[in-house]
């Protein structure tokens, strides 16, 4: 009896001796592998990123992180139901702004703050969408998106057209394309989110300033419906009638087919939207949205994604080593030449672009005072009402002061 127990004891012993697996399984390698997960709102960049993350794999060769995106618009229900469930990712990609403070607040997003780099290798700027109001860091940022209008360089050649410096000469050139039978714009309505984002959103610094004084109107002491913002209104009243046939119903899917098969001429859009016209039969470009006449020209460089770690995460030593990677020259260059093209770093670090597209949206900063969109560091309960306001301004449905007054009376 004592041989037996002594050799069920050596037995256990052995087993124990065996390195233990991220699913709990045994194997006799020398080291334990790691499977993290990551969620995110970029269903459409699985291919890019699991690249990215293969690339990762060879810096951390035990460490396995698989790309489980969702689709956008049910990311936020779908995460929080996760993290409420504690079957939450590893890691995960975090809104900026108040979304994000809310499931740091929440206990789900951890404290980043002392990842190596984070605070030293990012600008002030671009550091703060991700920051709560203590200066406690919950995600490391990841990649920016920029607004401009696209256009078909041949046409312009072909009509003798130059880019408009001001808002007033932008609507001369819809005004001539239209005349020689064009359709100058490819911007619709369908889908709402896409004109107040793209559109109205990425020419309202024209108008009422940079975050100088986006902060003004976040704090109540420029009203959303002063004549700055009157005139953005206006803004959009007038280049409706340059937008497609029908562009009530004109979808976003549409408007991307229409400047692809030069159908129109100029497309208000996101740079996200980029790889979209890299097979395009026809030279294309991109410029900035002007602003009007004696006021200068602002471009929207939205701080669009960062990714943070669960705070309940099973492995946070490797989960906190991937955000730290994603902190340095390497790591930020090796995801700058992964992601889809339109999306870009935002470390300090000058990172040169393989894609001559994507080096021509970031040409656009370079003199200009840049910021994130309008209502996302503190206005986000407007962003449904200025959609509708943009949308019936556009129809016709309202005046440009009747749509500013509207918003104006839901600021709290």
């Amino acid at each position: 009896m004592k041989k037996l127990t002594a050799f069920v004891c050596m037995l256990v012993l052995a087993a124990a001796a065996l390195p233990v697996f991220a699913n709990g399984t045994k194997d006799s390698g020398k080291t334990d592998k790691v499977v993290l997960t990551m969620g995110s709102w970029r269903a459409d960049d699985v291919a890019q990123m699991n690249k990215l993350l293969a690339e990762y794999k060879k810096v951390a060769p035990n460490v396995e992180i698989q790309f489980k995106p969702t689709n956008p618009s049910d990311y936020n229900a779908t995460l929080r139901l996760q993290l409420d469930s504690g079957t939450g990712p590893d890691l995960m990609y975090a809104r900026s702004y108040a979304t994000g403070q809310e499931l740091f607040n929440a206990g789900y997003f951890a404290d980043c703050t002392d990842i190596p780099g984070l605070m030293t290798n990012f600008t002030a700027s671009n550091l703060a969408p991700w920051q709560m109001p203590n200066g406690k860091m919950f995600a490391v940022p990841f990649a920016a998106v920029s607004h401009a209008v696209y256009y078909n360089k041949d046409i312009f050649k072909k009509e003798g057209l130059a880019i408009p410096a001001t808002w007033e000469e932008f609507l001369a050139v819809c005004d001539t394309l239209q005349k020689k039978g064009y359709t100058p714009l490819a911007n619709g309505l369908a889908d709402e989110w896409d004109i107040l984002e793209c559109f109205f959103l990425g020419l309202v610094p024209n108008y009422v300033g940079g975050a100088s004084e986006r902060v003004k109107y976040e704090a109540g002491s420029k009203k959303l419906n002063d004549a700055n913002f009157v005139a953005a209104y206006q803004a959009m009243a007038d280049v409706a009638k340059y937008c497609p046939k029908g562009f009530e119903a004109v979808t976003y899917n549409d408007s991307q087919v229409l400047f692809n098969t030069q159908k129109a001429v100029m497309f208000i859009d996101g740079s996200w939207t980029a790889g979209v016209y890299a097979d395009a039969t026809f030279n294309w470009g991109v410029f900035a949205v002007p602003a009007p006449a004696g006021k200068k020209t602002a471009v929207t460089f939205h701080p669009d994604m960062a990714i943070t770690m669960n705070a309940h995460s099973k492995h946070p030593a490797e989960a906190k080593a991937f955000l730290a990677w994603l902190c340095t020259k390497e790591g930020a260059t090796t995801a700058s030449q992964n992601l889809p093209v339109g999306y870009f770093p935002m470390i300090n670090f000058p990172i040169q672009l393989s894609d001559p597209h994507a080096n021509e949206f970031l040409a656009l900063n370079q003199g200009k005072e840049t910021d994130a969109r309008f209502v996302w560091p503190a206005l986000m309960d407007l962003y449904a009402p200025m959609n509708q306001a943009v949308i019936a301004v556009m129809k016709g449905q309202q005046t440009p002061k009747q749509a500013a007054d509207a918003v104006a009376a839901l600021k709290k």
